[in-house]
């Protein structure tokens, strides 16, 4: 019902173009004027570099449901209207202030913003940039901040899954299920259940590394976990779904099993039954990606360099869906929505 909602509210004269303020040089930025309605592409004024910032040209950009939520006001983080969406970006250092040292001018970085990562140029604090190694193309690099660090936090961080554990996976299709998938394969060396909606996800799963599939909508998800592992369980969950498909996984556990609650795209939070907890030794724990930004940075940075290595080490694939051009981003934010997204989807240039 909510992407029926919202797909009503995109008419074909989405894309607006405005001179911004002042007589300076401008670029295109995707605006969220008003909470629940379209998006439109403003011509934007540039503003000045302080001291500790760097402008960048921003070369693609992270289409997350996160992006999503805070366009609608549903988000934690609510940013003062207008604002432009977009928490992760790749591109070129176009200029520095007079205090930054850390990165130059054409330098290839990546960049975690608060919200203003979906336009053609951003300015951000330099300390929340890193370059971008040698061998990884700028549209892989934009893959790992959101996506990368949210399965790194929670497999390694989080969960402390161990080589060999078993770890099942919900919405295995999305970004960042792959991306658990991807991690927990490649880098710790466990077993991944991946569980997804459809045939077709699923079979993108399995490709992607996953060592078993459950289509969760054929079914339940914890007879079908039993069918595979026995009345064992699996050792980690990692969910970004919530509502019963929470539940079935939480009660999929092996002995003091460990799930990690992401997000809840299936729009249903779920209370956790403490008596499943104490049965079995069980841990139930969360995981905000933008927190550890804020509250433990050091965590946060160290993860994002290992994920950066990894992809240059070509321990990890990141798997990109889908690229929209700016201009789209009203279709891009309903591809979500629909669920037809799997892997990442992008804004970007498609010939960088």
């Amino acid at each position: 019902m909510a992407a029926v909602a919202w797909g009503r509210c995109f008419p074909r004269v989405w894309l607006r173009r405005r001179a911004g303020p002042g007589c300076g040089r401008h670029y295109r930025a995707a605006l969220c004027a008003e909470l629940k309605q379209p998006l439109a592409i403003e011509e934007v004024a540039s503003c000045p570099v302080r001291p500790h910032e760097v402008r960048v040209d921003v070369h693609f950009c992270g289409v997350n449901f996160a992006d999503i939520l805070v366009c609608r006001g549903q988000y934690q983080e609510k940013p003062q209207l207008p604002f432009t969406p977009g928490m992760e970006f790749s591109g070129t250092v176009l200029e520095t202030g007079t205090d930054v040292s850390t990165v130059k001018e054409g330098d290839r970085v990546i960049g975690v913003s608060g919200f203003n990562g979906m336009a053609e140029e951003c300015i951000i604090d330099h300390k929340t940039l890193w370059q971008i190694p040698e061998g990884v193309p700028l549209r892989e690099a934009a893959t790992l901040p959101v996506s990368y660090v949210t399965a790194i936090l929670a497999l390694e961080h989080r969960a402390c899954t161990r080589p060999g554990e078993t770890v099942l996976v919900t919405a295995a299709a999305g970004a960042t299920g792959l991306a658990v998938i991807d991690v927990a394969t490649n880098v710790l060396q466990a077993k991944v259940i991946a569980a997804a909606g459809s045939d077709e996800k699923c079979s993108l799963a399995m490709r992607k590394g996953a060592q078993s599939i459950v289509n969760y909508s054929q079914g339940s998800l914890k007879e079908a976990v039993r069918k595979l592992v026995g009345s064992d369980g699996v050792n980690v969950v990692i969910d970004a779904v919530g509502g019963d498909v929470f539940l079935e996984a939480l009660r999929s556990l092996a002995w003091e099993g460990r799930i990690v609650v992401v997000g809840f795209a299936g729009g249903t939070i779920a209370s956790v039954p403490a008596n499943l907890l104490l049965l079995k030794n069980v841990s139930a724990m969360g995981l905000y990606w933008g927190r550890y930004k804020e509250q433990n940075f050091p965590v946060f940075s160290r993860i994002l360099s290992s994920a950066l290595q990894y992809c240059q080490q070509g321990r990890i694939q990141p798997h990109i869906g889908a690229v929209f051009k700016l201009e789209e981003v009203n279709d891009a934010f309903l591809h979500v929505i629909q669920r037809k997204s799997m892997g990442k989807s992008l804004f970007g240039r498609s010939s960088v």
